[in-house]
């Protein structure tokens, strides 16, 4: 289900600090702090800045990880947007990776997001999006996030 609400986080000069982030959530801050705090248990790293294209401040999920010869890689799990009473995480995905997906141990209701979701344009990529508000659905996003960076 889509909410409607409209996208913050606009101006440039007002960084996303923690009480900037709680002013804009509402009641969906303890859903973004129990996720931000579970990031770390996953190895991903928020890293948050202002998009000129998008004209917002959007934090990308990146996971790190030292390659076979030393060098250090880095691959973006995960997007992440602040909206008016919730928050939106979105993936993006292979289309060849569609049917691995369909097949994690999420709930139905993820499972038909996954097959609903229409690949972007040319790009072989499908978005998933999770509008979150409460943790109810943070145990799918971090199972999503786990299948994200195991594809390589």
């Amino acid at each position: 289900m889509t909410k409607k609400g409209e996208q913050l986080l606009r101006n440039p000069d007002i960084e996303p600090t923690s009480v900037v982030l709680a002013e804009a959530l509402g009641n969906a801050n303890n859903a973004y702090l129990t996720f931000a705090d579970k990031l770390t248990e996953h190895e991903i790293q928020l890293q948050w800045r202002y998009y000129t294209d998008g004209k917002a401040w959007l934090a990308k999920g990146v996971c790190k990880w030292t390659g076979k010869r030393g060098g250090q890689n880095e691959a973006t799990v995960f997007w992440l947007s602040v909206w008016e009473g919730f928050f939106k995480v979105t993936f993006y995905f292979p289309e060849k990776a569609r049917a691995d997906a369909e097949c994690l141990p999420v709930d139905e209701e993820t499972k038909q997001m996954i097959a609903d979701s229409k690949q972007m344009g040319k790009m072989k990529f499908f978005p998933l999006a999770f509008e979150i508000d409460s943790d109810e659905q943070l145990e799918a996003v971090f199972t999503i996030a786990e299948f994200k960076k195991s594809i390589k």
